[in-house]
């Protein structure tokens, strides 16, 4: 089976993304434990609230290497929310500047919109060669933020959503992908999505293994702290 390790850096209210992953055909452990994360096929990154905790989180139990590393190894990685937000290089909240993980160039910065935060179902804008958002078709997804990268980063597949202005919704970059939205309150659309990361790496994971047809949405609803 398709192994996929969920990293713990200290991060709230990351079971529902656990129980997602496992849903659509996954083993999944919640784990800061390098050699475990390394020995997985998929490692997922989740965030929830501001962009300078969780880089915290993340240097506190050697994240930010590890998600260079994997990057860098063309082995695949997810991005979940302000997981998505610390792949660039800086977010600038309050005014406040910290410095991101830098697999992207630009800035995350605040969403310039008349409702804030922007909280709710929205429509995608993906491109038709997604692999990302294959079979979902027409569908929303569950954002909840007050922040959002607007620059694309470069050779990447990127999809758009627009609250006030367009803003980064995911990227698919390699086998580095990240979503803005939250795939795992996002009923059945979230679900394929997951289905489609898995997936895209079941045939090099170990023989015989590959994700399972999945049970569509987990039914969470979305009541997670703000993200950012």
């Amino acid at each position: 089976m398709t192994t996929v390790a969920v990293l713990d850096y200290g991060a709230g209210n990351v079971r529902s993304a656990v129980r997602a992953v496992a849903a659509a055909g996954a083993e999944v452990t919640l784990t800061a434990d390098h050699d475990v994360i390394n020995d997985s096929d998929g490692l997922l990154v989740p965030g929830v609230g501001a962009f300078s905790a969780v880089m915290a989180g993340l240097e506190n139990v050697g994240g930010v290497d590890l998600i260079r590393a994997r990057h860098e190894q063309g082995r695949p990685l997810l991005g979940i929310c302000v997981g998505l937000q610390v792949f660039f290089a800086r977010g600038v909240e309050h005014g406040v500047k910290t410095e991101g993980i830098g697999l992207w160039p630009g800035a995350v910065t605040g969403l310039e919109a008349p409702v804030i935060p922007h909280m709710g179902w929205s429509k995608v804008n993906a491109p038709a060669d997604s692999a990302m958002f294959d079979g979902i078709g027409d569908e929303r997804f569950y954002f909840v933020h007050s922040y959002a990268a607007t620059e694309p980063p470069a050779n990447a597949t990127v999809t758009t959503a627009r609250h006030g202005n367009d803003f980064i919704a995911a990227v698919e970059d390699g086998t580095t992908w990240a979503a803005q939205f939250h795939p795992e309150k996002s009923a059945e659309a979230g679900a394929k999505l997951l289905r489609n990361w898995l997936a895209s790496f079941a045939a090099d994971s170990s023989p015989g293994s590959g994700p399972g047809s999945g049970s569509g949405s987990t039914g969470t609803n979305p009541t997670d702290s703000l993200s950012s």
